[in-house]
């Protein structure tokens, strides 16, 4: 008899108040990334001296909005000067916010700027790494110039259940997400306004995916829609659309809700507070893999939150993409200031073709996990992260996710002896 469990995976639209403030610390990034990579061709020298260089830029950059304010905070190094109350209403004004009656509007909303330079201590251990100063710069292979920047776990996570290799209930969530945002900004559901939140329950047998047997989507509306004419305009212009062209069918008997309250006209900063950090699990895989705990959003590529969660990503893709197992976690943990890891760690949960320390071992035959290895193969750093900000960091095979390439499937086989 077939084993038969449910899992349950959310996300969240471009207009939720916290991938609002998502994609105002990863825009920030990037217009930092851009304006010192400018910089650095023209050979700037600030009036420090120090000349420009993309690779010195640190940010931990933080964004809170509420009702009419933005406030934006966190360190940052960088010789660029970027106006991020531009930046702000930028983004605020691509997502949909560009009205009151939309319950927050980009020309009229307050900016508070609260950024100020890293702390020396953090920067002397990434500017220098442990290792480096054991043995002398000069010294050093130059992928131990660069320690990690902070201590922590990060976890990556493949499986053979999506093209993509990403686990169903997630992926079908991200694409009624972006089905959202396109019929309202093509002005299919004119009616729609930007907040709004999907969730899908998808029943597996004998740990595949067969059917789905719940879809939630909550959409922030105008006043002027009705419930029932909300309900069926989702259901024919997102939710059919999405699973016929994913092709895991809804059960017989499948519940979908819309809008359960009855009601979501006040939605946004108006409705709920965003807070950037806050969606770590919408933005990897739905729970269906760990955590460290570490967001993604704001952080430079020194940052192993960021850089070291794409990598264990990326390994754990490729793990399946081999055929070594049909389900992959990676574990990287790292010490702060310290260029390699302090462990890694292959979990196949039963799955593996080939003995799991063989995987593990050829794991760390072909994958150099040190930070400025990653930063290095993954080219991390180039002005792309505002794009990783909505419908999932993973699972999303566009040009500027290296972290999704399965460019390691054969040197993995061959590590593995196959």
């Amino acid at each position: 008899m077939a084993k038969t469990t449910i899992f349950t995976s959310e996300s969240v639209t471009e207009g939720h108040p916290d991938k609002m403030c998502d994609q105002i610390s990863d825009a920030i990034l990037d217009a930092i990334l851009s304006k010192e990579i400018e910089l650095q061709g023209e050979g700037y020298i600030a009036p420090n001296g120090q000349p420009a260089d993309v690779s010195k830029v640190r940010c931990a950059c933080e964004t809170f909005t509420t009702t009419g304010l933005v406030v934006v905070g966190g360190e940052i190094r960088t010789q660029a000067y970027v106006d991020v109350p531009a930046i702000v209403r930028e983004v605020v004004n691509d997502i949909g916010y560009d009205r009151a009656k939309f319950g927050f509007d980009a020309s009229t909303c307050a900016v508070m700027n609260s950024i100020h330079e890293q702390s020396p201590d953090i920067a002397q251990g990434v500017d220098e790494s442990f290792e480096a100063q054991k043995t002398g710069v000069a010294e050093a292979d130059p992928y131990e110039l660069v320690g990690a920047g902070d201590q922590g776990m990060m976890f990556g996570y493949a499986c053979n259940e999506t093209d993509t290799l990403m686990p169903m209930p997630i992926y079908l969530a991200h694409r009624l997400s972006e089905r959202l945002t396109e019929v309202r900004k093509d002005g299919t559901l004119a009616f729609l306004r930007p907040d709004g939140k999907t969730q899908v329950s998808v029943r597996y047998e004998d740990g595949r995916p067969v059917a789905v047997e719940k879809v939630v989507v909550s959409t922030q509306h105008s006043e002027d829609v009705s419930a029932e004419v909300l309900r069926e305009a989702i259901i024919d212009s997102v939710i059919k659309p999405v699973i016929e062209r994913v092709g895991v069918p809804l059960a017989a008997d499948a519940e979908i809700y819309v809008n359960p309250t009855g009601r979501f006209v006040v939605g946004g900063p108006m409705g709920d507070a965003g807070l950037t950090g806050r969606k770590i699990i919408v933005d990897s895989y739905g729970g269906m893999g760990r955590h460290g705990g570490g967001a993604f959003s704001g952080k430079d590529c020194t940052k192993v939150d960021r850089s070291g969660a794409y990598a264990a990503r990326w390994v754990a893709k490729n793990v399946v993409a081999a055929a070594l197992a049909d389900r992959c976690e990676v574990q990287i943990a790292y010490a702060i200031g310290v260029a390699t890891p302090v462990s890694i760690m292959v979990d196949t949960f039963g799955t593996e073709k080939v003995p799991v320390e063989t995987i593990e071992s050829a794991v760390r035959e072909v994958f150099d996990l040190r930070p400025g290895a990653i930063i290095d193969a993954l080219d991390l750093r180039r002005p792309i992260y505002r794009l990783t900000s909505n419908y999932g960091h993973f699972g999303r095979e566009l040009p500027e996710f290296t972290w999704e390439s399965t460019n390691k499937v054969e040197e993995l086989r061959a590590a593995c002896g196959l």
